[in-house]
């Protein structure tokens, strides 16, 4: 699939037959059983193959089930979790600021006043720059910008307009008593759409699996099984699962039939162990993979038979 996927060519045409045929599912959508986001789906996967018509690309196709699925998001699906949040105190030096934000690789940081519940506001890099000569001048409370302040259960579609109308993009999201659940940047929010969106300062994807000196092998969750099993010197899958399961995080989630919390550790016939270094509620993003070969002795079977 991937190899299908590198060779295919843009199609214009594709996109005008997919707007027509959802205008013409809209007008029967009364006159039909499921929903008409049912049918849509339906059609984005190929279930009209057998009727000749010609399959999206499966980024077109991704990118689309996205968009249907961003809809039906709370806040609270996408939201950096309380724990990973990175933050500076109202007092910070101009130091602090900058360190904390290297440390987190963020171009913002939320600023709080006695505790991380209470958020009072967010400072930009931008902001920091004319104080670089003359950081003795710095008052962190003179860059302090507004943020939203939203609950868990607010509909992502709805805080992505507010985010476009207030021109604020950054929300914390508080609980019922007011403390701080968690954080939602409108980074956050577009790459529920179309995927994360790599920082042009973040490492290079390349290097996609990497060696440990333990010898366990950390991945990301979008490396294409092709590459993961060239590398382990492995079978992973079979010629039909094959055909549905592209990357590892497709793969690990295959496994349990759903997509893993980070620190969960899944079994592979095949003789590896997968453990979930960092994953959200839509996507697993770095598995660690330890290899317990040599620690079995039965035969394996792959995947999918």
């Amino acid at each position: 699939m991937r190899q299908l996927q590198r060779r295919a060519e843009q199609n214009p045409s594709l996109f005008s037959d997919l707007v027509r045929r959802l205008r013409s599912f809209a007008g029967a959508a009364d006159a039909t059983d499921g929903s008409l986001r049912t049918r849509i789906e339906h059609l984005i996967e190929g279930d009209l193959d057998e009727e000749g018509d010609q399959k999206l690309l499966p980024a077109v196709r991704e990118l689309v089930l996205n968009a249907l699925a961003f809809g039906e998001l709370q806040v609270a699906d996408v939201m950096v979790q309380r724990p990973d949040i990175k933050a500076v105190a109202k007092d910070a030096s101009l130091a602090k600021v900058l360190e904390t934000m290297q440390i987190g690789m963020h171009t913002r940081l939320p600023v709080y006043g006695t505790a991380l519940d209470d958020v009072i506001g967010m400072v930009h890099v931008k902001d920091l720059l004319p104080y670089m000569l003359k950081p003795d001048t710095f008052d962190l409370a003179a860059v302090t910008r507004r943020v939203l302040v939203v609950p868990p259960s607010m509909k992502v579609l709805d805080l992505l307009r507010e985010m476009r109308d207030t021109r604020v993009h950054m929300a914390v999201v508080v609980d019922e008593f007011g403390g701080t659940d968690g954080l939602v940047t409108m980074e956050d929010l577009v790459g529920e759409i179309i995927g994360e969106i790599p920082d042009e300062h973040d490492p290079a994807t390349d290097a996609q699996i990497v060696r440990q000196p333990d010898g366990t092998v950390d991945a990301d969750g979008r490396v294409y099984l092709d590459d993961l099993e060239r590398f382990l010197d492995a079978e992973l899958v079979d010629e039909e699962m094959r055909e549905e399961v592209d990357t590892l995080s497709g793969l690990v989630s295959s496994l349990v039939d759903r997509i893993p919390a980070t620190g969960e550790k899944i079994p592979h016939p095949a003789g590896f162990l997968f453990e979930i270094l960092d994953a959200s509620s839509r996507r697993i993003e770095r598995v660690k993979i330890h290899d317990q070969r040599a620690a079995n002795t039965g035969e394996f079977e792959v995947m999918g038979d």
